[in-house]
């Protein structure tokens, strides 16, 4: 089957091209400061500018405030905010509800309550991405190229579409997808060539491998 794709942390015109020529159903752009793939709300508008209708623009944050949000959306113009923190559900349905935008709820996964967490997100948010929780002392709750054990969410039922995140890459692809049951996947640093920078060719790698599955 082929699978969905997500590109997250995009910051240049030549990745952005890669992606959306390759077929990628969302592109994501960090607002997270810490990042290394943090861009600026300008920079990320001059970016969404030149990618077409149907593919989604994601914004990624975490914990932001409605100033922070209200920034963001008055130079970038998105079709979801990626919720990374620790949002609480009200807060989930808050933001949705006073900026009008899809919601992708991040989830944090290192064990089976985590999975049950997930559940208290099916009523407000639009989606759901499972990540690798990040350790202890991290700076940043994703993108650092680590995987959970898949099998936590295999077989489960969900009520909202989901993305699978966390160290995902062209050599791992298909197992992700065959032991999760992922319909759709998440890729930051398996398509780059150090944090923060992604490569276009590894970028056109992933995305044919995603539509050969």
């Amino acid at each position: 089957m082929q699978v969905d794709v997500k590109i997250c942390g995009l910051g240049t015109a030549e990745t952005v091209a890669a992606a959306v020529d390759g077929g990628a159903a969302y592109l994501g752009f960090v607002f997270f400061p810490p990042s290394p793939r943090r861009v600026t709300p300008d920079e990320a508008g001059e970016l969404a500018a030149a990618v077409p209708e149907g593919i989604a623009k994601v914004g990624l944050v975490v914990d932001a405030d409605d100033q922070a949000l209200r920034t963001i959306l008055s130079r970038t113009p998105l079709d979801f905010l990626q919720l990374h923190g620790d949002e609480h559900p009200r807060r989930v349905r808050e933001i949705k509800d006073r900026f009008g935008l899809g919601v992708i709820k991040a989830i944090a996964v290192s064990g089976p309550e985590d999975i049950e967490k997930a559940r208290t997100y099916e009523d407000v948010a639009d989606l759901l991405l499972f990540d690798a929780k990040p350790p202890e002392g991290a700076e940043r709750p994703g993108g650092n190229a680590l995987v959970f054990d898949w099998r936590l969410i295999s077989g489960a039922s969900w009520r909202l579409p989901w993305l699978l995140a966390g160290g995902i890459d062209t050599g791992n692809l298909a197992a992700a997808v065959d032991i999760s049951g992922a319909a759709a996947v998440d890729v930051s640093s398996g398509v780059e060539d150090q944090p923060g920078v992604k490569n276009a060719e590894k970028i056109g790698a992933f995305l044919r491998a995603a539509k050969s599955l």
